[in-house]
C-alpha cells in the first residue's frame, strides 16, 4: 500500500494548461528548460578555463546562497541571504535575516537592481546538520519571460516584473521539516500558474496564479515534509499535463489544472527526496537515498502505475546530485564518481573517478566542500556535447557525453576559498556558476 498518498488532498479551479516558453536560448528555472540540464541552444561552449583565460567577468554578491542563477534574455537573476547565519560560530540575530533577489547584465555583470526582502520570523535556526549547510536562499528563482517568481520559504513566493518592481507576495505555510534541515525546493511556472512545493511550510504543493499571487489550488500530504527536489512537467493522459515530483517511497503526478493526485508509483526506499526526477524519452527517471536506490517509470497513467509503468529500477547511490539524461544515457555524480547508466534498462555503462582513476567503494556523502570541507550539492548540466559538473571545492569537471569516461578538463574560476553548491547555468554558450561570495560567467 503506498505510504504517503493516502494523505494527499487537493481544492481548485480547472485552467488551460500550457508549459510557458521563454526565449531561445534561456535557462528560466533549475537545472534549465524543464529541469533537464541540458542547454535549449546549440552554441558551442568552452572546455577550458581559469582566473585569468575566458572568464568574461565575475561580480560580489551580498550575501550567501546555494540557489542558481537564471538567465532570461540579456538578464541573469540570482538570490542570497545576509543578516544572520553566516557563521556557525556566530550566527548573528535572526531579526537581521534578509534575502536579496539580485538582476544583472549578462554581458558584463553589471548589478542592474537588488531587491530586499525581510524574513518572516520565527525562521529555523542557523543550527544542526541541515540549515548550515545551504542557508537561507536555497530556492532558484524562475521565469516566465514577463517576470521573475522567488520562493523564501517562510517569507512566502513573490513576483518582480523584470524592472524589479515587487507585484506581490504570498504566504505558504511557516511550518518546519521534520528534521529542521530547512527549505530549498524551486518554484516552477506552467502556464498561468505558479508552483510551489511547500513541503517543510506547509506540507503542500501549491499552484499560484502568477499574476495575482492568489491560491489556486493545494495538493496536501504528510510525506512532502521531507521533499527537498524541484517538480518536473510531463505529459498525461487526454491532453492533461501532470507536475510531477519525487516523494519518500513513491513518484507522484499532480494535474496541473487542478492540484489533484493524477497517479503514483512506489519508487525508491527512502524516508526523504533530496534530489529531483527528470523527463526524458517518455520516462521519468530518479535516484536518491541515503543507501541508494534508482527507478524510470513511464510518464503519465491514473491511480498506482507501480506494476504497470516502472521501466526499471535499480540500488544506485546518490544523495543530492539530480542525473541527466542524453542521447539514452544517464549520467549522475555521487562521492566523487561520475556513473553512466543505459536510460532504457538501467544497466552501468562505465562508472569512474572524476578526474581519472580507479573506483573504490563509496562513501554516502560527498567529496568536495569548500576546499575539501563537507558535501557536494550541485548537479550536471550539458550543452555542445559536453557535460559539466561543479564540485564544492569549486573545481569543474568537464567531460564528454560519450558511452565512455572521457575527461577534457578539470577547471577553477577562482583559487580564494569560495564553496560552490549551486548547479550553473547555460546560456547561448556562457556558462554562470555561483559561488557562497560571487557570480562568475565563463566564455569566449
Amino acid at each position: 500500500m503506498a505510504k504517503n498518498i493516502c494523505t494527499l488532498m487537493s481544492v481548485g479551479v480547472l485552467l488551460s494548461i500550457t508549459v510557458s516558453v521563454c526565449h531561445a536560448g534561456d535557462w528560466p528555472r533549475f537545472r534549465g528548460p524543464n529541469g533537464s540540464g541540458i542547454a535549449a541552444d546549440d552554441a558551442k561552449t568552452l572546455a577550458e578555463w581559469s582566473p585569468t583565460k575566458n572568464l568574461k567577468w565575475k561580480t560580489e554578491l551580498p550575501g550567501s546562497g546555494v540557489s542558481c542563477p537564471i538567465v532570461v534574455g540579456e538578464r541573469v537573476f540570482v538570490t542570497s541571504y545576509s543578516g544572520y547565519g553566516l557563521s556557525r560560530s556566530e550566527p548573528g540575530d535572526p531579526q537581521n535575516l534578509k534575502r536579496h533577489l539580485l538582476c544583472f547584465d549578462r554581458k558584463n555583470g553589471k548589478q542592474l537592481w537588488e531587491k530586499t526582502v525581510p524574513a518572516v520570523l520565527p525562521e529555523d535556526l542557523y543550527t544542526g546538520m541541515g540549515v548550515p549547510v545551504h542557508g537561507y536562499a536555497s530556492h532558484t528563482p524562475v521565469s516566465d519571460g514577463k517576470n521573475v517568481y522567488v520562493f523564501f520559504g517562510k517569507s512566502g513566493a513573490l513576483a518582480f516584473d523584470l524592472q524589479g518592481n515587487q507585484l506581490w507576495q504570498t504566504g505558504v505555510g511557516t511550518n518546519s521539516d521534520p528534521k529542521r534541515w530547512g527549505s530549498a525546493s524551486s518554484p516552477i511556472v506552467v502556464d498561468d500558474t505558479l508552483v510551489v512545493t511547500a513541503g517543510p511550510e506547509g506540507r503542500a504543493v501549491v499552484g499560484l496564479d502568477k499574476k495575482t499571487g492568489k491560491e489556486l489550488w493545494k495538493a496536501e500530504s504528510s510525506g512532502l515534509g521531507d521533499v527537498w527536489g524541484t517538480p518536473i512537467v510531463t505529459p498525461g493522459e487526454d491532453d492533461r499535463t501532470d507536475i510531477v515530483i519525487g516523494a519518500p517511497y513513491e513518484i507522484w503526478g499532480i494535474n496541473a489544472a487542478t492540484g489533484k493526485l493524477c497517479w503514483f508509483c512506489e519508487a525508491i526506499p527512502s524516508d526523504s527526496f533530496s534530489s529531483s526526477v527528470v523527463f526524458a524519452e517518455g520516462s521519468i527517471f530518479g535516484i536518491t537515498g541515503r543507501s541508494g536506490g534508482s527507478i524510470a517509470v513511464k510518464a503519465g497513467g491514473s491511480g498506482d502505475v507501480s506494476a504497470a509503468n516502472v521501466v526499471w529500477s535499480g540500488r544506485d547511490r546518490n544523495r543530492y546530485c539530480t542525473p541527466v539524461v542524453y542521447e539514452g544515457r544517464l549520467y549522475y555524480m555521487s562521492s566523487g564518481i561520475v556513473t553512466c547508466l543505459n536510460a532504457t534498462t538501467g544497466e552501468e555503462i562505465f562508472k569512474s573517478r572524476l578526474g581519472g582513476g580507479e573506483v573504490a567503494e563509496e562513501s554516502s556523502f560527498g567529496f568536495g566542500g569548500g576546499r575539501g570541507r563537507g558535501a557536494d550539492y550541485s548537479s550536471p548540466v550539458l550543452a555542445d556535447g559536453k557535460i559539466y559538473y561543479v564540485a564544492a571545492n569549486g573545481l569543474t569537471y568537464v567531460m564528454k557525453a560519450s558511452d565512455t569516461y572521457e575527461p577534457l578538463a578539470v577547471n577553477r574560476v577562482t583559487e580564494d576559498d569560495e564553496t560552490f553548491n549551486a548547479t550553473p547555468a547555460i546560456s547561448n554558450g556562457d556558462l554562470f556558476l555561483r559561488s557562497d561570495k560571487y557570480l562568475y560567467c565563463v566564455g569566449e
